[in-house]
């Protein structure tokens, strides 16, 4: 059954990067939002007459933390009607009608494997509500690898914390890989060479694959062809 639509009120918006923004929700009909990190929700937005043309799907960046507040991170893309009106109409008081959690793309019930999350520009957003959960909860796990691909340092997003979490994670690494720019720390190129290199005897292994259509597609042929099993790779497509 799926969640009822409520109302949700922007309370804070934050420019991440050139093209990026940060959107806080605050779900003013429910005292505290319950979802599974990786889960997203759905919004109705007035920009179509039909109304599942007006539907966009967003995952929740933020961590299930007991409140009514949740975060978004959003990419402005060129020519999309639902990214336009984010950037172009939404202001601080704007309210949006929204329903959710939605979705399956969430941890294993265990964390027995070393866990490989692969993600490219707003892809990195289940795995931040992961990464705080995990640390947050003590959660057992073996090696976490996150592995960030995007095409100049800047649009980076939630750079400084992930290198914070890396710190306070046991096991966890931050990995990123820049598609059009060197620079000191990052590996140029994509984020397929990463996981290849650290995975070239095929340990046992998940693999979680978030962003845009042409990684995923890239990546999921690339673990098979090295042996890894379909069951275990978990996708989550953007666009």
């Amino acid at each position: 059954m799926l969640p009822q639509w409520q109302t949700g009120i922007v309370k804070q918006i934050s420019q991440a990067t050139p093209n990026t923004r940060r959107y806080w929700i605050e779900l003013p009909e429910t005292s505290s939002f319950d979802f599974k990190p990786g889960q997203f929700i759905t919004l109705d937005l007035p920009i179509h007459e039909q109304r599942t043309k007006r539907w966009r799907s967003y995952s929740i960046a933020s961590m299930p933390d007991g409140s009514n507040i949740i975060e978004l991170v959003i990419v402005k893309m060129e020519g999309g009607l639902g990214t336009s009106y984010f950037f172009d109409e939404v202001t601080e008081g704007t309210q949006l009608t929204l329903r959710g959690p939605q979705g399956v793309f969430v941890l294993p019930e265990t964390l027995d494997k070393d866990l490989y999350m692969i993600c490219t520009g707003t892809g990195i957003a289940p795995f931040r509500s992961m990464l705080h959960y995990i640390h947050k909860h003590n959660i057992p796990h073996k090696e976490l690898h996150l592995i960030f691909g995007t095409r100049q340092r800047q649009d980076l997003l939630y750079e400084n914390e992930m290198r914070e979490l890396q710190d306070i994670i046991p096991g966890f690494r931050y990995h990123t890989a820049l598609s059009r720019e060197t620079a000191d720390g990052h590996r140029t190129g994509y984020v397929h060479t990463i996981y290849e290199e650290m995975c070239r005897a095929t340990p046992a292994a998940s693999f979680m694959l978030c962003g845009w259509k042409v990684m995923i597609d890239e990546a999921k042929h690339r673990l098979l062809e090295m042996g890894y099993d379909k069951k275990d790779i978990h996708l989550e497509l953007y666009g």
